[in-house]
């Protein structure tokens, strides 16, 4: 039997890539902490950003080309963890914690709480996902993904680290109420990923499916968009996904209760 040395080649290549852009999702949650420790947080904010590039094209690419291993799933589960459960809070806690503790050490404890807590839930989020994949809607995810969480706490840290000197619309970011509402927004996106609201996974978009011309010109809108100021763009289209979930399910709980009411009088 005659063996082909280039196929085994191209075999070892293609399992090499998608468990390599795993590895850079990885390496930006790594250098994200690394930033956030030296002080740089608008790097660090957008090393985050960049894992999610990254996270986005390994598993896409597993598919495309029937790649798809125990040990990327796994790989990838490890990588989510540091990248988006590690990272945002240790950014987070490194960004505010050193401020808000200038006000006294119950609210340097709200603080480092709240960052662990987001690590957490990014923990329980990823292990219930990896439980439920067989059997789960894959339209849709239960919580909020972790890295649109991680989105929106990059995002913010990068908000308040751009307008730290003018501050934004007249507010201060820096001072307590700024320094509370920013460890409020990571507690909220902690619970939003452990909640049950069901938010679209887009995966059901086939990658070479026809889609409508107006459709893609909303590409480089948003491109466009988040050029003009990239911290406000982002945390304002993230935090926007994030409360789609909660919108959702209040619709279609209003939009039952009419129905089962009519059925109670019949």
């Amino acid at each position: 039997m005659k063996v082909d040395l280039n196929e085994i080649r191209t075999r070892r290549g293609i399992y090499l890539l998608p468990n390599l852009l795993t590895t850079c999702c990885l390496f930006g949650g790594f250098y994200a902490v690394i930033a956030a420790i030296d002080g740089n947080f608008g790097r660090a904010a957008t090393a985050i950003f960049v894992a999610m590039v990254f996270d986005g094209l390994d598993g896409r690419v597993a598919r495309l080309m029937g790649t798809e291993t125990a040990f990327g799933k796994e790989f990838d589960s490890l990588a989510d963890m540091v990248a988006f459960g590690v990272a945002p809070a240790v950014v987070c806690y490194q960004w505010g914690v050193a401020r808000i503790a200038e006000y006294g050490p119950a609210w340097g404890r709200f603080g480092w709480v709240a960052a662990f807590f987001f690590a957490a839930c990014t923990a329980m989020r990823l292990a219930r996902f990896n439980a439920r994949s067989a059997i789960q809607d894959k339209r849709y995810f239960e919580g909020l993904p972790s890295p649109s969480a991680a989105a929106i706490v990059a995002a913010f840290v990068g908000l308040a680290h751009k307008y730290e000197a003018e501050g934004l619309l007249g507010f201060d970011l820096t001072g307590l109420t700024g320094l509370v509402l920013a460890f409020g927004v990571t507690v909220l996106a902690a619970v939003l990923m452990v909640s049950r609201f069901p938010y679209r996974s887009f995966k059901d978009r086939a990658a070479g499916e026809r889609v409508r011309y107006s459709k893609l010109l909303l590409v480089p809108l948003v491109i466009a968009l988040i050029a003009v100021d990239p911290p406000v763009v982002l945390f304002l289209l993230f935090f926007g996904f994030a409360l789609s979930g909660p919108i959702a399910w209040s619709w279609a709980k209003l939009r039952r209760r009419p129905r089962s009411a009519g059925a109670a009088q019949d």
